[in-house]
């Protein structure tokens, strides 16, 4: 049940911003509300009313498998002529699905009273075709041209032409035809007879050519249903004990389900809603890594896309080199008319490593060759990419600073322009050697090793052994901090520490470069109140100078860097550590809507009865927040593959209190599949084969 703040759907590349009610109604709290396609608002207003007036609420959600949002309304105190309706009297069920392009609503109103009723039902709307980055604060000198609405017996049509000269069309058809229409509203006079249902049906098409047609509600839905159903059936299916937690892991599947998006390069999960609804890079990259034990086709759809947009020559405006993976694609007006460099933007340090990581991880999960050789070319530009135009100074670590007038400041994860600093609380002067992209760089090294070496390169595997060797010596002695029991944050362009305790430095825990003994220190700091809020490793620790638990990356909560982080300490054996991870998260999932973990959280300290606070303006669903649920049951499971010994790897698994079994069903393997019963036993955890297909191997090490 939502009661409050904002609701989000999505199908494709279409998503709708709406009230609990199902409104479509900016406010200066909530501006964002809209219906949307590539990065452009195609609706800016649908508002329902009875006899001119808000219906009343009585609850709204979005189901299970995410597809349809649903309000229950009723009627509130009506005056007529003829007489007064008392309040919740009539019911209306509005229900909202989206199928290609086309948003579909209907609204079903059955009347409780005893004898007929007569009532005005209304839909008002309207189209102003912002782009997102208007949404967002970014203003414009200039806009295109709002066409006249076209008006028939039961459509509406608005019209833009851009500046970018891009026509686009949001179409409104409506069924039955109302009995007044104009470019503004429909007014339909319903008679209502005791308990029958009246059904009025309205759909919403964004596109860049006016629409003939489109399939009907019923049909419609059905091709929905039917395609989320498929979707979700290819994906590893995680049953456990505790039924909170399986409405967490299944609202988890169902917004990763949602928030990919089909490309012609395979599956890409867009970063979120409403504000990164889009190819992101690096989002792209670690939420494939987090699915990949449950769900491996996305990170092959991730693999391809971004190999097909990797950079291949210099671009200043874009930050772009030859090698370099892509920060974000943007197909907005603005984008088009280049008012923002997002249009295919690589500003972006990490997502070049992380690719070389994605690679690698993917074909341990999966033995798939014949996909690493199709994009070989690709990761070894990226590996070019590293060594020549990476290393800004020569000084052996990796560097960004911008070239682009306009592009980010930052351009490692946390990217805001306040989010790397020295001691003092003063901004970094660049170029900018983040810590958390030596470690991606250090893996991506040792990943192209093996690669190289399955595909017969070996003069390419000593070179890169040769880099691994230095940059960890080096990198112990630049980056590690005996004052703060941690490394670093990063080193400014004149190799000047910034000494602040940051989130970033535990990423080095998954990649490997840590040192075991730093490993050790790092976990023990990580856990203490500084970092841990309760529930959940903040950003930045308490104490530090620019640390504020409300800011988005000085002090706030990330369930995807708590993820990563949980990844590492399980790869050096922390596993209770990671199982006070897990449970801070799950225990989130109790308090926030739909058990739908956000972006992010403020960092304030937890206080007994009370939920998480929130952050306003984050992103739901946020495809790597998604995904965090299933890297940090991995990394609590210790849970590997070995494509080529065919072995799926437990790693003295653990489970917390709450977690007495976990079912997993549909788990794959090169030609394998097997289901799995985990059962905890104080501090063990049995697993057992229920069913298994093909010779695959389980392997327990404790």
């Amino acid at each position: 049940m939502s009661t409050v703040g904002r609701i989000g759907i999505k199908e494709g590349e279409l998503f709708v911003i709406m009230d609990p009610v199902g409104d479509i109604s900016p406010t200066e709290v909530s501006p964002e509300q809209g219906v949307y396609k590539d990065d452009t608002r195609f609706l800016s207003r649908l508002e329902l009313r009875i006899e001119g007036m808000l219906p009343r609420l009585l609850s709204s959600t979005v189901k299970k498998d995410n597809v349809i949002f649903s309000a229950d309304l009723t009627n509130p105190p009506i005056y007529r002529p003829e007489g007064k309706i008392p309040r919740d009297t009539v019911h209306i069920l509005r229900e909202r699905f989206i199928w290609h392009d086309t948003c579909y609503e209907r609204l079903s109103i059955k009347n409780y009273n005893q004898s007929d009723i007569r009532l005005c039902l209304s839909l008002h709307f309207g189209a102003d075709f912002k782009d997102i980055f208007e949404m967002r604060g970014v203003s414009r000198l200039q806009r295109g041209k709002m066409l006249p609405a076209e008006v028939t017996d039961d459509t509406v049509v608005f019209g833009y032409l851009g500046r970018d000269g891009v026509k686009r069309y949001t179409d409104l058809r409506f069924n039955p035809r109302p009995q007044r229409i104009t470019p503004e509203s429909v007014e339909y006079e319903l008679e209502l007879h005791p308990n029958l249902n009246v059904e009025v049906i309205l759909s919403i098409t964004a596109g860049y050519e006016r629409q003939a047609e489109v399939p009907d509600f019923q049909n419609a839905l059905h091709l929905a249903t039917t395609k989320a159903e498929s979707l979700r059936a290819t994906t590893v299916d995680i049953f456990t004990s505790n039924e909170h937690f399986n409405e967490f892991v299944e609202r988890s599947k169902a917004d990763i389900c949602t928030l990919v998006t089909e490309t012609p390069y395979g599956l890409y999960p867009f970063a979120g809603i409403p504000w990164y609804c889009t190819a992101f890079g690096r989002d792209g990259i670690i939420t494939a890594l987090q699915c990949l034990w449950i769900a491996p086709e996305i990170a092959k759809g991730v693999l391809r896309f971004l190999s097909v947009h990797q950079a291949e020559d210099f671009d200043d405006e874009n930050d772009a080199e030859p090698g370099k993976i892509p920060h974000e694609i943007r197909k907005g007006e603005m984008a088009n008319t280049r008012e923002i460099p997002f249009a295919r933007y690589y500003g972006s340090v990490d997502a070049t490593p992380l690719y070389i990581v994605l690679a690698g991880e993917y074909l341990k999960r999966t033995g798939d060759l014949e996909t690493i050789r199709e994009i070989w070319p690709n990761i070894k530009a990226a590996l070019r990419w590293i060594t020549e135009y990476g290393d800004i100074d020569g000084d052996g670590f990796i560097e960004y600073h911008r070239r682009s007038s306009k592009g980010l400041i930052n351009q490692s994860w946390k990217d805001s322009s306040d989010s790397v600093f020295y001691a003092d609380g003063s901004l970094v002067k660049g170029p900018v050697a983040a810590v958390e992209v030596q470690g991606y760089v250090y893996l991506a090294y040792a990943h192209a090793q093996k690669l190289s070496r399955v595909l017969g390169e070996n003069t390419l595997v000593l070179d890169i052994q040769k880099r691994m060797k230095t940059l960890k010596a080096e990198f112990q002695k630049a980056f590690w901090s005996r004052s703060l029991g941690m490394y670093i944050l990063a080193l400014d362009g004149e190799k000047r520490p910034c000494e602040v305790r940051a989130s970033n430095a535990a990423h080095t825990l998954f990649t490997g470069i840590a040192n075991k003994p730093y490993a050790r220190k790092m976990a023990r700091v990580l856990l203490s109140e500084e970092f841990f809020s309760g529930w959940g490793i903040r950003t930045l620790a308490k104490g530090e100078s620019k640390y504020n638990p409300m800011s988005y990356h000085n002090g706030s909560v990330w369930p995807h860097d708590n993820a990563l982080i949980a990844w590492g300490l399980s790869k050096y054996g922390f596993r209770r550590e990671v199982l006070r991870i897990l449970t801070g998260m799950f225990d989130v999932s109790q308090f926030v809507e739909l058990r739908r973990l956000p972006e992010l959280f403020c960092g304030f300290d937890r206080r007994a009865g009370e939920g998480p606070t929130l952050y306003p303006v984050a992103c739901q669903p946020q495809a790597w927040a998604s995904g965090a649920v299933f890297m940090l049951l991995q990394s609590a499971l210790g849970l590997g593959f070995e494509s080529e010994t065919n072995s799926i790897i437990f790693k003295n698994p653990m489970l917390p209190e709450y977690l007495e079994v976990v079912v997993i069903n549909n788990l794959t393997l090169m030609h394998s599949r097997v289901n799995l019963y985990l059962e905890r036993y104080k501090d063990d955890v049995v697993v057992k084969v229920i069913d298994k297909e093909g010779d695959v191997n389980i392997v327990i090490y404790k």
